[in-house]
């Protein structure tokens, strides 16, 4: 009953490196996996005034009941930082809210 995820990269292409990090993270989902059944992961790579690549990530969950839930983003220095730090929130609001926990 394990959660699903798909990843888009915008801005950059992506790598074996960013998507083991995703599906390291996507673990810590899968306790929510009675509510949550799929993840789309969309990091994009920014350019500010000064020249700096920060990297946005996103998060939208697909529940059982087929509804949205949506992360704010989460934008920081490093594309594994944000990536970290996306699902960091994800499980604080699932938390929050109360999820089923599978057992």
């Amino acid at each position: 009953m394990g959660v699903g995820m798909q990843i888009a990269y915008m801005g950059f292409v992506g790598s074996a490196e960013i998507e083991a990090e995703a599906s390291v993270q996507l673990v810590r989902i899968d306790r929510f996996a009675r509510l949550v059944a799929g993840c789309h992961l969309a990091i994009e790579s920014l350019c500010n005034l000064d020249g700096s690549r920060p990297y946005e990530a996103r998060l939208d969950f697909i529940t059982r009941d087929y509804n949205m839930i949506p992360i704010e983003p989460v934008t920081q220095c490093g594309r594994q930082v944000a990536i970290r730090a996306a699902f960091d929130s994800a499980v604080r609001l699932l938390e929050k809210e109360g999820a089923t926990v599978v057992a």
